[in-house]
């Protein structure tokens, strides 16, 4: 017999602080999302949507990037350890075509030692200035070594030094030993500019499903979300 899912159970701890007095929650509700005086919400009409999302993307992409949006190139990444528990971080998407979103780190992360036990990920980006969201749900596949040597080196000399510094993830001993380690990393990565790091990985999310959210003012959100199946994307709207 299956057993069903148990539910999160309240606080037991005594001293459990009730949220809803504090200063914080006041706080929290004096923020609005998509203030009209910062934010200006495009209609998007999914009726003229592309057929393959990575079209999509790119379009919305050039448009938050006229918009302002600071740094819309960031993303978040989850991932799963062996015991199926989540993770998720902040990393740069470095590529984004029909075959994927592509990004780069060390094997031996925590991220890189999470998706070698359990090849599947998930990617979230947030646009506010527009009011958009996209989410991306699929394997994870590793790139050849030529591919991620490349990638690394065109980057800035700041990339290839924290590369160079390696061990992440690892505990860290002293924040002395990290600025030691770091400029020697910051040396060699200026002395030699084409060096090898063996441990840098280059990754690409292939999607299986995609899903583009446009906010609006009235909360009517607009999500289109792209399946797919077989060789081909299907395309439907989920309530928001």
């Amino acid at each position: 017999m299956i057993e069903p899912p148990s539910r999160p159970q309240p606080s037991s701890r005594p001293d459990a602080p009730r949220s809803r007095s504090s200063e914080f929650v006041r706080t929290l509700r004096t923020l609005r999302v998509w203030d009209p005086q910062v934010s200006a919400l495009p209609l998007f009409d999914p009726g003229a949507a592309p057929a393959d999302p990575s079209a999509l993307f790119t379009e919305w992409f050039g448009q938050v990037v006229a918009a302002g949006e600071v740094e819309p190139h960031t993303m978040s990444l989850a991932t799963a350890d062996t015991e199926g528990r989540p993770d998720v971080r902040t990393v740069m998407m470095h590529d984004v075509d029909a075959r994927g979103w592509h990004f780069a780190s060390h094997a031996g992360s925590r991220k890189g030692r999470h998706l070698a036990a359990r090849p599947y990920a998930a990617l979230g980006f947030y646009w506010p200035l527009l009011g958009r969201q996209v989410r991306v749900r699929g394997r994870v596949t590793v790139e050849p070594a030529e591919v991620a040597h490349a990638d690394l080196h065109a980057r800035s000399t700041g990339a290839l030094a924290a590369a160079l510094v390696g061990r992440q993830s690892e505990v860290l001993s002293s924040y002395e030993e990290l600025e030691r380690t770091s400029e020697a990393a910051w040396a060699r990565a200026e002395r030699e500019p084409d060096v090898a790091v063996p441990s840098w990985t280059a990754y690409v999310v292939e999607p299986d499903e995609v899903e583009f959210f446009q906010g609006d003012a009235r909360r009517r959100h607009v999500r289109l979300t792209y399946r797919r199946q077989g060789e081909r994307w299907v395309t439907e709207l989920l309530w928001p």
